[in-house]
């Protein structure tokens, strides 16, 4: 018999400002801090997959890309799509797509720390 993989156990984005990445986390999305982070992350008491933000690996350099994760989708669930998506436009949040109906309930995308496109949806 082959082995298989179950899914994604944990994500991470690679960032040039660990500090703004994770207060942006916090602050626009309510992410908590994880109880234990490596010295080079901030993980995130996300489930069922813990999300982080890390410092670039080594040979990683992304001065010039304008929008870092681009054909990566990363989805997050939210309690109410329609009020977060306000809430980041009153922090002057860009949205970048209007909100529309999914199969998993309302959702609209926005740019995250460092430009990268993340998704919300629920409620």
């Amino acid at each position: 018999m082959s082995v298989t993989i179950d899914g994604p156990d944990f994500v991470a984005l690679q960032v040039r400002d660990l500090n703004a990445a994770a207060a942006f986390c916090e602050q626009h999305l309510g992410l908590r801090r994880a109880a234990v982070s490596p010295p080079h992350a901030v993980v995130f008491d996300t489930r069922p997959t813990p999300f982080a933000v890390r410092e670039l690996l080594p040979g990683v350099d992304l001065t010039d890309t304008a929008r870092p994760g681009l054909g990566v989708v990363i989805w997050f669930r939210t309690s109410d799509a329609h009020k977060l998506r306000d809430q980041l436009i009153a922090a002057g949040i860009k949205v970048l797509t209007p909100m529309a109906d999914s199969p998993f309930g309302p959702m609209f995308s926005f740019e995250g720390p460092e430009g990268y496109t993340l998704t919300a949806h629920g409620g």
